[in-house]
């Protein structure tokens, strides 16, 4: 059974599948992006499971994070009997337990798609001390705690003591120890395209698949773009990803790499994406900030070579030769594959990287023993 309710003209969607199993409530209170494609991946893997799902679009995060706490105590319904509560770390999930009691007792498990100890920010004046000690109090409440990844699992517990540096007297003491026995790390499952297309290897054919946020650097692919530009280098551009609030540099980059570009914009479809990867050669990443990197491994999966930095979590994920250290190094690689694009392919083929260990077919399973024990 489907229900639909609407918020502010976007769907609150609550779906239900019956079965003798326990009855998860999952709540994401930023329903969009990477977090939308988690939770439709686990509904679909997890189709014979008695779910109820409770969400928010995502909209204005930080007001999500500020109060979804006390929406989701009106929206989940009090006459139904939740067994195990999954949450993202959006939500403040020691708000929510404090506002519903008669929720205590379900088995809590958060979800650590980002965790805001190490976030970037523009300016340090900008960095709210709240968002990341919620996420520490829904820890503190939460019996099982799970990340996307090793490296947003440490980050964020060799963190704690610095972050409470802030704090000016009277700080927590040995919270790392009490929260490192409930951490586990579990990837995203992905599901990965099943053909592959033959690339073409006359034009190296870049793209960077990412948000257009300052998280993500694209001033560093378009200073490396327009040195290439400048190098007389043959290649052609995609860039594509989900607007930003910094659409400006965009535009300004648009009319400068004007000549280059294959692809520019959002590209809605999963089908439409798949196709232009399988297009490409090389996949970028300028990241300062990554978790774990659903459209990297997504390029990958459809033959593109990775260029990452050689930190957050890509060395995690992807062997030495797809890192860089620096922006110089960046574009000393895409120089070469410009010259030899045919190159990117082999170095592809070559690639030293289990994608089965990311793939919703090997991880739900993991999910539903997480979930529901079986």
């Amino acid at each position: 059974m489907e229900l639909w309710k609407s918020s502010e003209n976007v769907d609150n969607k609550i779906s239900t599948v019956y079965s003798p199993e326990s009855h998860i409530l999952i709540i994401e209170p930023l329903y969009g992006g990477s977090h939308k494609q988690f939770i439709d991946t686990l509904l679909e893997g997890l189709k014979n499971c008695k779910i109820s799902l409770y969400v928010l679009p995502d909209k204005k995060w930080h007001w999500r994070a500020r109060t979804s706490a006390l929406y989701f105590y009106d929206a989940v319904p009090r006459d139904v009997q939740f067994d195990v509560i999954f949450a993202s770390s959006v939500l403040n999930l020691a708000e929510f337990i404090a506002l519903r009691p008669d929720l205590t007792r379900c088995r809590k498990i958060l979800y650590f798609h980002e965790n805001q100890l190490v976030y970037p920010i523009q300016h340090v004046k900008e960095r709210d001390f709240q968002y990341g000690y919620n996420q520490i109090l829904s820890c503190l409440v939460a019996d099982k705690v799970v990340f996307n990844s090793n490296y947003n699992m440490m980050s964020f517990l060799n963190t704690i003591n610095k972050f409470f540096k802030l704090q000016p007297d009277f700080r927590p003491k040995n919270l790392k120890e009490r929260l490192l026995h409930k951490c586990d790390v579990l990837y995203v499952p992905v599901k990965f395209p099943v053909e592959l297309a033959i690339k073409n290897e006359d034009i190296l054919h870049i793209v960077w698949p990412h948000r257009w946020e300052h998280d993500k650097d694209p001033e560093k692919l378009f200073q490396v773009a327009s040195a290439l530009k400048r190098l007389e280098c043959t290649f052609v551009l995609s860039v594509v990803g989900k607007p930003g609030d910094n659409e400006s540099i965009f535009k300004e980059a648009a009319k400068e790499l004007s000549g280059y570009i294959r692809t520019w914009g959002y590209l809605p479809s999963k089908e439409d994406f798949f196709t232009l990867l399988q297009e490409c050669h090389v996949a970028i990443s300028t990241a300062k900030h990554e978790f774990f990197g659903i459209s990297m491994l997504e390029a990958v999966s459809c033959g593109c070579f990775p260029l990452c930095p050689n930190s957050l979590v890509y060395p995690e994920i992807f062997p030495e030769e797809c890192l860089y250290k620096n922006e110089g190094e960046l574009l000393k690689k895409l120089k070469m594959f410009c010259h030899k694009p045919h190159k990117a392919v082999e170095m592809r083929c070559k690639m030293n990287i289990d994608l089965n260990k990311f793939s919703a077919i090997k991880l739900i399973p993991k999910y539903k023993e997480l979930l529901v024990g079986q």
